[in-house]
């Protein structure tokens, strides 16, 4: 999942024998300077490329290179506008905010940036028939509801009324209601903007984006294989040390991380769990550890009448041991969730689960045996085998099996966007592995996302008015303190429904080949692109 999106929030890599290269070259070894050479970084085949439809990890990896965001965000968290596209951002009520884009962005393909090319990624983006994943990012924004199809009809519209051009550099962004937090959510890639040939044939688009960031296409994504990119000469702020950047789509992390040892990969964002303890005599100080928003739990199905019981769910949640875990399969590197929003976030609290997340075998027996237990006594975890998450699925599947004495499996589905299709489809009748990073650094966007009713990434399709209506009141609050009241009682009410059984916390865990220094992974698991160069 998204991992910041879900991480998606997390799918990973196949191999290629491509060296540290020469702009131009397959292999072989550097020959000028940093800005020279191309850095081969890992991923997973991402799900989709249009901004507009990327909630997952793997597609905003490589948007992070193509693109350049309104907003950025510092290592705390907090707004900035160095090195981003808008030269400011302003409110006086929090519900009308004026967009200063900086000066001089350029398309790829040449064409200038201008406030217009926002607005129409923007109504691409809200259009129903459009069908965009990340729509609902946008119905904060006055209009929005005239651009959803209702029976099989035509919108009423085709542009959002809270999107105003002031002039070339210019543009206002009216919200149906106040809030406090939407200058952070404009830092999301689904704001990003889009070039008028884009929509002349968005699956051309698709298959090379035209973006404004300091990395341009060279040539057109090559599903399961690589993504290829090169420095973009015209980029207007700091320019990138190195050439180019080489994504290399693999299948599995064993594949990916065997390939950064052999120095046939520069940049593993993600560390296997079954590596991290020999990692750190294998990669030495190249295996780094940063601050990072991951969350990671089990979704338990909503829509499915055989875990509606509150009792079940707690059940499963106290059966699971998560500092065992943790120790043996994660070396001690990640911290066991007792809430739903990380540790970083403003307005996170450790424990809001309380009794639900403690570990009681004797007292999940109990509440199992209450419930009426689960048909045939059977479950399954559903999970990407292309994550790295086999070793832990099996682990909580075996601590289920022994703990309340259920026959827990774990089902593994190929590839990351196929358990996303699967999840949105709300078809699976089990429990889902689930990731989460940020998108911005708020507690809102952990509730509201995954928990919400009709939420974006709400695989539980858990509603709960009382819920909802503490969102909302956390939403229109007038400042980012008051509004932090209302989402923390909104969280306290998750523990009663256990919509997701929270499982742990991890920082980025990542390491990089002995030919590029200076990398730094960001509250999102991004690469900062800008500061890698050759060793």
């Amino acid at each position: 999942m998204k991992v910041r999106r879900l991480a998606t929030w997390t799918a990973l890599p196949l191999t290629l024998a491509l060296g540290l290269a020469a702009c131009g070259s397959g292999g072989g070894s550097e020959t000028g300077g940093s800005s020279d050479v191309i850095v081969r970084q890992g991923i997973g085949d991402p799900e989709h490329l249009v901004p507009t439809n990327v909630v997952e990890s793997n597609g905003s990896d490589v948007l992070n290179a193509l693109f350049t965001p309104l907003v950025k965000f510092d290592a705390n968290g907090k707004v900035t506008f160095e090195g981003a596209a808008a030269e400011s951002i302003t409110t006086t009520d929090n519900k009308v905010w004026t967009v200063k884009l900086k000066d001089g962005f350029t398309f790829h393909n040449g064409e200038k940036v201008t406030a217009q090319n926002y607005i129409d990624a923007w109504n691409y983006g809200a259009y129903g028939p459009n069908a965009q994943i990340g729509t609902d990012f946008f119905s904060r924004i006055e209009g929005y509801e005239d651009l959803q199809s209702t029976d099989g009809a035509q919108p009423k519209a085709k542009e959002m009324s809270g999107l105003k051009k002031v002039d070339d550099l210019t543009f206002t962004v009216t919200l149906s209601k106040p809030f406090a937090e939407w200058q952070k959510v404009m830092g999301y890639n689904v704001f990003l903007p889009m070039p008028k040939a884009a929509f002349a044939d968005m699956e051309a688009y698709e298959k090379a984006p035209i973006g404004q960031g300091p990395f341009k296409m060279k040539g057109e994504w090559e599903r399961d294989k690589q993504i290829e990119t090169e420095r973009y000469e015209a980029y207007p702020l700091a320019k990138p040390k190195i050439k180019g950047v080489l994504f290399k789509i693999y299948a599995d992390y064993e594949t990916e991380y065997n390939d950064l040892l052999a120095g046939n990969l520069d940049i593993m964002t993600q560390l296997p769990s079954t590596r991290l303890a020999s990692a750190k005599t294998e990669l030495g100080d190249r295996m780094k550890t940063t601050p990072s928003s991951y969350f990671a739990w089990l979704t338990v199905p909503s829509y499915s009448p055989q875990f509606k019981n509150p009792d079940l769910r707690k059940a499963l949640s106290m059966a699971i041991d998560r500092d065992a875990i943790v120790e043996k399969i994660f070396a001690g590197a990640y911290t066991p969730a007792h809430s739903w929003v990380s540790p970083i976030v403003d307005g996170a609290r450790p424990d809001t689960c309380g009794e639900a997340c403690e570990f009681n075998p004797a007292k999940a027996k109990e509440l199992y045996e209450r419930s009426g237990g689960l048909p045939g006594n059977k479950l399954a975890i559903y999970y990407n085998a292309d994550g790295g998450h086999k070793e832990w699925v099996d682990a909580v599947a075996n601590q289920l099996r022994n703990n309340l004495g259920i026959d827990a499996t774990g089902q593994p589905v190929a590839k990351f966007a196929e358990l996303r299709q699967q999840a949105r489809a709300h078809t699976l009748e089990g429990l889902l592995r689930g990731a989460w990073s940020f998108d911005y650094p708020s507690m809102e966007n952990y509730l509201t996302p995954l928990m919400r009713t009709g939420g974006s990434s709400n695989d539980s399709q858990y509603s709960n008015p009382e819920f909802d209506r503490l969102l909302e009141e956390g939403d229109t609050a007038p400042t980012p303190e008051e509004a932090i009241k209302k989402y923390q009682a909104a969280e306290d009410l998750i523990a009663k429904d256990l919509p997701l059984i929270p499982l742990w916390f991890k920082q980025n865990i990542y390491g990089h080949s002995a030919n590029v220094k200076n990398v730094e992974l960001d509250l999102f698991t991004h690469v900062d692109l800008l500061k890698v160069e050759a060793a």
